[in-house]
């Protein structure tokens, strides 16, 4: 009796630290835990926030009827922490921003199945897009605080700065922000994968600096909002090719310039529409080749 609750907590333990990896596209519990690392390192509230979202999710999932493996992948799970970081990064009241991130961590959970039955039919992947769509529809409920203005301008960044706001791009991909969040993340990261790791350094460097020629001001920069778009678009098409992985940052930049244009709030939306975009034009190119192949003969 003991063994088995005992394994069932290591189940939910490593389940719980799944979802959190798959934030930065990692199905690994040691980059779950490195993630969750750096939330603490970063704030206690914004790491209560990931935990809150990511079990209200599991267990509407669980409730669902959903598949247990893809449960215990972390797959159904994500989405809820990013919709329960998102509620505490836009809400200061904390009780009021612990009702939406449950409410908006579930939303996430029982809508999965019928909008990947739709993405799947363009051949598309989920990604971040359930909490995307959960917290536009909250948002324009809830009063912003307001931010001030960057000063305009972009001074010469020293090479410990840029460092600094590739690392800080980085962390962003989980709300969090500072260099050692970075580092806790990318960590994790290479513990699953060193390739991913890799890319998604690059991905925030080759984005950071993308919006620096842009005109993009060093104080975003430092605050890693101009990296981490870049970076989980870099995780999601590295497996396409370097061509295709860097001109999918560089539609991430575009789009998130265009986003900031227009005074939308963005948060991932970059990154989704990125990454479907590389795989659509691989699916593309695949069916090329196929289809040349078959001439040939």
């Amino acid at each position: 009796m003991y063994a088995a609750t005992t394994q069932a907590e290591s189940t939910a333990l490593r389940t719980l630290l799944r979802s959190l990896g798959q934030i930065v596209l990692q199905g690994n519990a040691v980059t779950g835990a490195c993630v969750l690392a750096a939330l603490l390192v970063c704030d206690l509230r914004l790491a209560c926030a990931a935990l809150i979202g990511t079990v209200a999710a599991n267990v509407s999932a669980v409730l669902a009827g959903y598949d247990e493996h893809e449960t215990r992948a972390g797959l159904h799970g994500f989405n809820g922490a990013l919709a329960a970081l998102a509620a505490f990064t836009f809400i200061a009241d904390d009780a009021t921003a612990a009702a939406t991130a449950i409410l908006a961590a579930t939303a996430t959970a029982w809508m999965l199945h019928p909008w990947r039955r739709l993405l799947r039919r363009f051949r598309l992947g989920l990604y971040s897009s359930p909490c995307l769509i959960v917290t536009w529809a909250w948002l324009p409920l809830v009063r912003l605080a307001a931010h001030p203005d960057a000063q305009n301008g972009v001074g010469a960044a020293s090479y410990l700065e840029a460092i600094h706001g590739v690392l800080a791009g980085v962390a962003q991909t989980t709300f969090a922000s500072g260099t050692v969040s970075g580092l806790f993340i990318i960590a994790g990261i290479a513990t699953s994968s060193r390739r991913h790791a890799f890319w998604a350094l690059s991905g925030a460097a080759l984005a950071s600096g993308g919006h620096l020629l842009m005109g993009a001001t060093p104080s975003s920069l430092d605050a890693g909002l101009r990296g981490f778009n870049g970076a989980l678009t870099a995780l999601a098409v590295a497996d396409c090719g370097a061509g295709v992985t860097v001109a999918a940052v560089a539609l991430s930049v575009l789009l998130q310039q265009a986003f900031g244009y227009f005074g939308w709030t963005f948060m991932t939306a970059p990154f989704v529409i990125s990454a479907w975009c590389g795989h659509g034009f691989e699916c593309l190119k695949i069916g090329h080749r196929m289809r040349s192949r078959l001439t040939e003969k």
